[in-house]
């Protein structure tokens, strides 16, 4: 009796085993397909691309949203993983930080059609919430490996900031966060735009741009004893500029 449970699970164990490497197996496929093909890629083309059926891909994902979240799976944790070596291998804080911005674009412009399969994508027909309302991993949202490697890259954006700015951990986190939307937002911008030819910036100028834009900003203020650069500036204030400080609207009014 002993010796047939201990054949049952050797046979389950070796099971498992085939079907998470048989599922590794597709979700690569899937990654080059919408590598070659862009996001749009049919079950049958990723199937194509597997050397195998569409019947065989559904074998181990129940439909094209859970062959969706497998990919979105992997390809985050790879981001992470770059994302965590860059800045750790940095000498200082701040190139930690322009290393992971590099790093973030040079993803992204390797293989755009993935980065929009995993981040815009819509599963069964539920486009990716948008809106005031709208929030990374959101019930109904079908982006929550994205969330999760969001949240964790806060973490990983914080620590530089953490290290050189006195400042509670909820405030180093708050600033990552920030700092994290800021990055990917004007990644996607360039992303967009470099795909229509519409922009001539190129990674490494866009890289040093966030980097600076993002570490002179809090830290120069904080350096500051929390007042901005330009708080102790000598020069006086234009006459119209100082009156929209002081609350006098008047100039607006009359436009009315």
């Amino acid at each position: 009796m002993a010796a047939m449970t201990r054949d049952l699970d050797g046979r389950s164990t070796r099971w498992d085993d085939h079907r998470a490497a048989r599922r590794r197996e597709l979700v690569n496929a899937a990654r080059k397909a919408v590598h070659r093909s862009g996001p749009g890629v049919s079950m049958d083309e990723i199937a194509a691309a597997a050397g195998t059926s569409k019947s065989i891909v559904y074998r181990y994902f129940e439909d094209k949203a859970g062959l969706r979240l497998a990919v979105s799976s992997a390809v985050v944790a790879d981001m992470h993983d770059a994302l965590a070596r860059a800045a750790t291998e940095a000498p200082s804080p701040l190139a930690a930080l322009r290393a992971m911005v590099r790093v973030y674009l040079e993803m992204i412009e390797h293989s755009p059609h993935v980065y929009w399969f995993v981040t815009r994508t819509s599963i069964a027909g539920v486009e990716p919430a948008e809106g005031p309302d709208a929030r990374p991993g959101a019930v109904g949202t079908p982006d929550t490996p994205l969330s999760a490697y969001l949240d964790s890259v806060i973490e990983l954006v914080a620590e530089p900031f953490a290290q050189v700015a006195d400042v509670s951990t909820d405030a180093a986190a708050a600033w990552a966060a920030g700092a994290v939307g800021f990055v990917r937002g004007s990644g996607e911008w360039w992303l967009a735009r470099r795909e229509a030819g519409a922009t001539t910036l190129d990674r490494e100028e866009l890289t040093e741009q966030v980097t600076l834009w993002l570490w002179k900003g809090p830290v120069g203020v904080l350096q500051g004893h929390g007042q901005p650069d330009d708080a102790h500036d000598p020069r006086p204030i234009p006459q119209e500029t100082a009156g929209a400080a002081a609350g006098d609207h008047g100039s607006t009014e009359n436009k009315r």
